[in-house]
């Protein structure tokens, strides 16, 4: 008996190897000695195709493993080869071709797409691209499954980066990651030409003129940098950005107010409807709050050699009859006193727009440390490294999710490497500096729950369900149900019910580790799947937060920033004590230097900044996808996502028109949550 071995490298330009590679055939009575595939003129060249004849003179059985050794050749590199597949075939004449199979005989395909080492020794893989351990009825197998996780742990190994808050990927380097997980960006690019020539200018701004001479060109084609410079004092559009702004998870309805807010029913008179009072318009759910407490107490950074300033706030935000939501009360630090007084819409319009920066200012220390890098990156971060450690290769969990996690260890890695590190933009321009960095993150670990990731019941339990200029809260929950939708069904094919879930231990042991590693038990994060209807949740909050969350908060973070005074990283004079005492140029004192302002406008730029190479949402490359069931399945969620896409592009075309009332715009155009412009992972 003859086998024909086809070996295929994968076609990137690092792939390719100068070493000798070996093959072994497993079979389930027997295997054979090893064969060189690079015999000859044959070499490991990227996108090329090595053969051999293998012959079978022992018995054999079914073959059900691959044996590949990699040798480096003497006085040459010892390069590491990416294997992209191998094929077998019996080999039936002696002029059969790699890509030729006989008529109806399919070659037996054994997927590889990782990089060998010849520090590996032997690498053996496999043919079934999707199966789970109950389902094994060969003994090599089992084992080589479990060799197989016994590698993975050895190589991947956790690493605390701030103590309470999920761990991380413990590596020195990213080429720690090997070409499996390493990944390479082409950014379409935002120009940051305009925002060079500023980095000796540590001064404060001349006047607001100077600032729209900076905006005029750095925003130029930007029509929501526009807009919002347009309306940034405007109370309406205080309350749409915590709508649909970069950081749409701070918003939550009240019932009832905070003991600590210092608000009376005669205070807060004026701004409610004529008639309706302070416990009518709780009651009927017309009251939102924006609360920082997360921030009490925390150190503020220097910068510039100059202190900076921190407070906790709070804002009360009411819901007009017209749908708007307006702040109608601000109270600048958590302790109420005379010194921290609550600023109100008919304070002075200096006052009053004091209050609003400290907000915004505050905000964004939240939403970059909170909502953007603990609820998208380092949670698929932490499931990737559980993913890595607990499934293997073969288990369709790994299978779907890799795709959606795979680029966050080395975008997480070259984050704390160079933005969270010394002379990183959290040290150079950002209020909550790297002294504060780990007391947030801890605090925003040990306050996140898991109910607040799964969009449906985080949507409702806010109440932004009931804001009619909410479109975060309109968009976010339709991809979340074509994704689910998507799970589900890709579950259905491997767990017939609830009972193989619970009997699946590679399974339970993949959420006990994030479990162990991720959140505080309080979180309510599952530490065992008791159902399909659990395990369907928890994917589908893994692939949106990744995905579709991390686009929310990420991908507009240039566009409400490029006007400086609507999202100021940093403020350089404390809040204020009392009312009446500050004037329209008093607020260019407090804005940050102009270097720093341009450092983070620069860096802000680099992440806003979409890939020319980027894969959308529930695009997969692997060979799984391309036919049978997989295929079917990923023909319905794109279309579906595709019908979500045609949605929202008609809506914003209609809200691009003028509205009617021009004092107070309906909305603006909301694309973050566009299917075609939502990333598959966090690439970024």
């Amino acid at each position: 008996m003859l086998y024909l071995v086809s070996v295929w490298t994968s076609p990137g330009p690092t792939c390719g190897s100068f070493s000798r590679l070996w093959v072994s055939l497993i079979g389930s009575e027997g295997e054979t000695p090893p064969t060189c595939v690079t015999s000859g003129d044959q070499r490991l060249i990227p996108g090329s195709v090595c053969s051999v004849s293998v012959p079978v003179v022992s018995p054999l059985g079914p073959v059900v493993l691959l044996r590949l050794r990699l040798d480096p050749q003497p006085g040459l590199p010892d390069l590491d080869w990416h294997c992209e597949r191998v094929e077998l075939r019996l080999q039936k004449g002696e002029e059969l071709q790699p890509r030729d199979s006989p008529e109806g005989e399919e070659p037996q395909v054994f997927p590889c797409h990782r990089c060998i080492r010849s520090s590996d020794g032997d690498v053996d893989i496999r043919s079934e691209q999707m199966c789970l351990l109950s389902e094994e009825t060969e003994e090599k197998l089992k084992l080589h499954r479990l060799r197989e996780l016994q590698r993975q742990q050895e190589r991947f190994r956790w690493r605390v980066f701030v103590e309470g808050a999920p761990q991380c990927l413990d590596i020195s380097s990213s080429s720690d990651l090997g070409l499996e997980l390493s990944h390479s960006r082409n950014s379409s690019g935002v120009s940051l030409q305009y925002l060079r020539g500023f980095s000796n200018r540590a001064e404060s701004w001349s006047s607001f003129s100077e600032l729209e001479t900076v905006f005029t060109l750095s925003a130029h084609g930007n029509h929501t940098a526009k807009f919002v410079q347009t309306h940034w004092r405007e109370d309406w559009f205080f309350g749409l950005q915590a709508q649909t702004g970069p950081n749409p998870l701070a918003l939550k309805r009240v019932r009832t107010l905070p003991q600590n807010l210092s608000v009376t029913c005669d205070m807060l008179r004026p701004f409610l409807p004529a008639g309706s009072s302070l416990q009518q318009e709780l009651q009927s759910g017309r009251l939102y709050l924006l609360d920082y407490s997360v921030l009490e107490g925390v150190p503020a950074n220097q910068i510039n050699g100059k202190p900076s300033y921190l407070s906790a706030p709070m804002c009360l935000l009411h819901l007009s009859p017209q749908g708007a939501l307006l702040p109608i009360a601000i109270q600048l630090q958590q302790t109420p006193g005379p010194l921290n007084p609550v600023f109100l819409p008919s304070d002075s319009c200096c006052d009053w727009l004091m209050a609003k920066l400290w907000l915004r200012m505050v905000d964004f220390q939240v939403h970059q440390l909170d909502s953007h890098y603990l609820r998208t990156h380092m949670m698929s971060e932490l499931c990737a490294v559980a993913t890595l450690r607990q499934l293997p290769a073969v288990h369709p969990l790994y299978q779907l999710l890799m795709s959606h996690v795979q680029t966050s260890p080395q975008i997480n890695f070259q984050a704390r490497s160079a933005l969270l590190n010394s002379g990183g933009i959290f040290d150079k321009a950002v209020a909550c500096g790297l002294d504060a960095l780990p007391l947030v993150l801890s605090r925003s670990s040990s306050r996140l729950s898991y109910s607040s990731l799964c969009v449906p019941r985080d949507v409702e339990e806010r109440g932004l369900s009931d804001l009619p200029r909410c479109l975060y809260g309109q968009d976010a929950p339709r991809v979340w149900s074509a994704l689910l939708r998507f799970v589900i069904s890709w579950l259905d094919l491997c767990y017939r019910g609830d009972e193989d879930v619970v009997q699946d231990s590679e399974l339970q042991s993949w959420i006990r580790e994030i479990y162990e590693h991720g959140f505080p038990p309080e979180s309510g994060f599952p530490r065992r799947f008791e159902s399909k209807a659990e395990l369907s949740e928890f994917v589908t909050m893994v692939i949106f937060s990744g995905s579709a969350l991390h686009a929310a908060v990420n991908f507009s973070q240039l566009d409400f920033a490029l006007w400086i005074p609507n999202t100021p990283s940093c403020l350089l004079r404390p809040p204020p004590q009392v009312k009446g005492q500050l004037t329209e140029e008093d607020v260019l004192t407090f804005l940050p230097d102009v270097n720093t302002s341009m450092r983070l406008l620069g860096s802000l730029a680099l992440l806003s900044s979409p890939g020319a190479d980027y894969v959308p949402l529930c695009r997969y490359r692997e060979p799984l996808f391309r036919s049978g069931a997989p295929c079917r399945l990923l023909e319905a969620v794109q279309a579906e996502l595709a019908s979500i896409s045609d949605d929202i592009v008609r809506r914003n075309t209609e809200l691009m028109a003028p509205p009617t009332d021009v004092t107070e715009p309906a909305a603006f155009p909301y694309g973050y949550l566009d299917p075609l412009h939502i990333e598959n992972s966090v690439a970024i």
